[in-house]
C-alpha cells in the first residue's frame, strides 16, 4: 500500500508548549494559514512531563486573556524554601538573600503541564490548527534540493518480525512549506536534523539531566497550597553526582516531588531511580509525603546544556523549537516560558514567510529575531550556571552563580565552556564505588515496575522495538566488562536487563516498559541506543504530569 498524502501550509510536530504556541500564535496572525500538529501520545499531554513551576511571560503575550479562558495556573507560588541537604538526616535552608535571583518564583504558579497543553490545544483548535494525536512522525521528508519537505507518520500493523498484519496501516506523508519539530528533549527527527545540516557546529555538545517524579495525594496537615521547595546535596553528592530536588504543593492536596539527576555522572553504579527513592526519606520532604499516597510516576530527560550547546535552530524548510533545540533555562529549572516563545518567534517568522510567497527556504531572520527577544536575553545572563555547576560543584557552582547573576547580571565578561559530552563521562566500574541502594519499603520508596505500572505505560506488543542497537554484541561484550552495564541502572523504567540463563547471558530489553524519557539515547557510553519512534499512541499515559 502506498503512502497517501496531505498538504499543508505549516506541519508542527509535536504538541507540547512549543509547538502548541506556534500553532496558536500562526493562526492569530493569519487565519488563512493552514497548520497541522501531530503528536505521538494517544492524547494532547499523554507524553507531558514536567516539575512545573511555571512562569507566565509567554502565555501573557500569546493569551493575555487567559484566566478570562479558564487556564488552569490555579496555584500561585506562596513561598520559597530553598535547603541544602548535608546528609540523609540534616538539611540547612538557605537565606533568600543568599539565592540567586533565578531561584525566586514569585508571580509564578504550580501547574501541570500536561493540563497546560491540553488547555493550549483547545485554543489552537477553536482557532482551526488541527491536531492528530496518536500520529508518530517517524521520518523527515526531503525535496530534490535538499530542503524539508515535511514528515511521515510510522506505519501502524506491523509485528515484531516486520511483516504486515491484518491491521496495516501505511504512514501518511505529510508535506508543508514550513516544518516545525517541537518533539521536546532529544527528539529523534531532530537529532537526525542537527546531524543532517551539521546545527551543532562550533557549539559545545548538549547537556542533559533525567527528571524524575511523582505526583502525592497528602493529608490536609501536611498541604502547604503555593509552597516551593527546592534542594541541593544529598543523596546525589555522595555518588559524586549533581542535581537537585524539587518539591511542589498544587492544589487539591496534591504534592509533585522529584530528582533531577545530571547525566554528567561518571560513576556507572549510579541509579536516578534509586537515588530519588532514597531521596523521599530525607526528613525536610517525608515531613509532606507521611500518610500520604502515590497516585503517578513518570521520568523525562531535560536539556540543560544552555546558549554554549544551543544548535542554529533554522534549515531549509524548517525550524527546531523549544526543548528540541534546548531552550531550557536550567538557572531557573525552567524552560517552558522559553519554549512557548521560541515557538512564537518561529511562528512570526514563518508567517512573515508565507505572506511574501516563501516557501522551504531557510528562516534567516528567525536568528536575529530570537537574539533580539527576552528569551535569548535570558539564556545569555544565565550562560555560565550550567558549566559552573559542573566545574565546581552544586555548592560552589551555585556560590558562582550568585556573583555571576546577582551582582553582575551576567554581564562577566567571558563565558564558561563544558566541552566533554555527557555520555563519555563514564569511569570503569571497577575504578567506582559500588553503590548499595536500600531496599524499598512500600510506602515512601518502591520498585521500578510498580512506579511503571503507575504510569500508565503501554506498547502494542507485536511491533518492531522502538529502542535500536546499532550493534548487538557491545552491550554484553563491551559495556558489561567495563561498566557492568549501566543501562541497567541509568533507564528509570526497567527497560534493560542482563538475564543469564542455561544459555548464559543475554541482554533484554524490554520496550514495553519504556517511558519515553530519552535517557537510554543519551548516557549509552558507545552511543549505542537509538531511540527511535514506536508504533503511534504507545508509551506512558500521564494524566496530570
Amino acid at each position: 500500500m502506498e503512502r497517501e498524502s496531505m498538504e499543508y501550509d505549516v506541519v508542527i510536530v509535536g504538541a507540547g508548549p512549543a509547538g502548541l504556541a506556534a500553532a496558536c500564535r500562526i493562526r492569530q496572525l493569519n487565519e488563512d494559514i493552514s497548520v497541522c500538529v501531530v503528536e505521538k501520545g494517544s492524547e494532547v499531554g499523554a507524553h507531558i512531563l514536567s516539575g512545573a513551576v511555571f512562569e507566565p511571560t509567554a502565555l501573557n503575550e500569546l493569551f493575555p486573556d487567559w484566566k478570562d479562558r479558564g487556564a488552569p495556573l490555579n496555584t500561585a507560588v506562596r513561598g520559597d524554601d530553598i535547603y541544602v541537604m548535608r546528609s540523609a538526616e540534616s538539611a540547612t535552608r538557605i537565606p533568600n538573600a543568599f539565592v540567586p535571583s533565578t531561584m525566586h518564583n514569585e508571580g509564578n504558579y504550580i501547574i501541570s503541564l500536561g493540563n497546560l497543553t491540553r488547555w493550549l490545544a483547545e485554543q489552537a483548535e477553536n482557532l482551526g490548527v488541527e491536531i492528530f494525536p496518536g500520529f508518530a512522525a517517524a521520518e523527515v521528508l526531503y525535496n530534490e534540493d535538499g530542503s524539508v519537505k515535511g514528515i511521515a507518520t510510522g506505519d501502524m500493523g506491523v509485528s515484531a518480525t516486520g511483516e504486515e498484519k491484518d491491521s496495516y496501516m501505511p504512514g501518511m506523508e505529510l508535506h508543508a512549506k514550513y516544518t516545525l519539530f517541537a518533539e521536546g528533549c532529544r527528539g529523534h527527527l531532530g537529532k537526525q536534523l542537527i546531524s543532517h545540516f551539521k546545527l551543532d557546529e562550533g557549539k559545545d555538545p548538549q547537556h542533559y539531566g533525567i527528571g524524575i517524579k511523582e505526583i502525592w495525594k497528602v493529608s490536609d496537615e501536611n498541604h502547604k497550597p503555593g509552597l516551593v521547595v527546592h534542594t541541593a546535596g544529598w543523596p546525589l553528592d555522595e555518588s559524586g553526582s549533581h542535581g537537585g530536588g524539587f518539591l511542589y504543593h498544587l492544589e487539591d492536596n496534591q504534592v509533585v516531588v522529584g530528582l533531577i539527576t545530571d547525566l554528567a555522572y561518571s560513576n556507572p553504579h549510579v541509579s536516578p531511580f534509586d537515588e530519588f527513592q532514597r531521596y523521599k526519606h530525607h526528613p525536610v520532604i517525608k515531613q509532606y509525603l507521611e500518610g500520604g499516597q502515590r497516585v503517578a510516576y513518570g521520568a523525562r530527560a531535560i536539556t540543560k546544556g544552555g546558549l554554549q550547546s544551543q544548535p542554529k535552530m533554522t534549515f531549509p524548510g524548517g525550524l527546531l523549537i523549544g526543548d528540541n533545540a534546548g531552550t531550557l533555562n536550567f538557572a531557573k529549572i525552567k524552560g517552558n516560558h522559553t519554549a512557548m516563545k521560541s515557538g512564537m518567534i518561529a511562528a512570526e517568522s514563518v508567517v512573515e514567510a508565507l505572506a511574501a510567497e516563501r516557501a522551504n527556504d531557510e528562516l534567516s531572520g528567525f536568528a536575529d529575531s530570537y537574539r533580539n527577544s527576552w528569551a535569548w536575553k535570558e539564556l545569555h545572563k544565565q550562560r555560565n550556571f550550567g558549566p559552573a555547576q559542573h566545574k565546581f560543584g552544586n555548592i560552589l557552582g551555585s556560590a558562582y552563580a550568585f556573583i555571576d547573576i546577582n551582582i553582575f547580571q551576567g554581564k562577566l565578561p567571558w563565558t564558561l565552556r563544558d566541552t566533554k559530552a555527557d555520555h563519555a563521562q563514564l569511569k570503569p566500574a571497577a575504578d567506582c564505588k559500588k553503590i548499595d541502594y536500600p531496599k524499598p519499603d512500600g510506602v515512601l520508596s518502591f520498585d521500578k515496575l510498580s512506579s511503571v505500572f503507575i504510569s500508565n505505560t503501554n506498547h502494542e506488543e507485536d511491533q518492531p522495538c522502538h529502542l535500536t542497537l546499532k550493534d548487538d554484541e557491545i552491550p554484553l561484550n563491551h559495556n558489561l566488562p567495563i561498566y557492568d552495564e549501566p543501562a541497567q541502572r541509568y533507564c528509570p523504567a526497567g527497560v534493560y536487563e542482563v538475564v543469564e540463563d542455561a544459555g548464559g547471558k543475554r541482554f533484554q530489553i524490554n520496550a514495553q516498559n519504556c517511558v519515553h524519557c530519552k535517557t537510554c539515547d543519551i548516557k549509552d557510553p558507545t552511543q549505542n541506543i537509538v531511540w527511535v519512534a514506536p508504533e503511534g499512541g504507545g508509551g506512558p499515559n500521564y494524566p496530570n504530569m
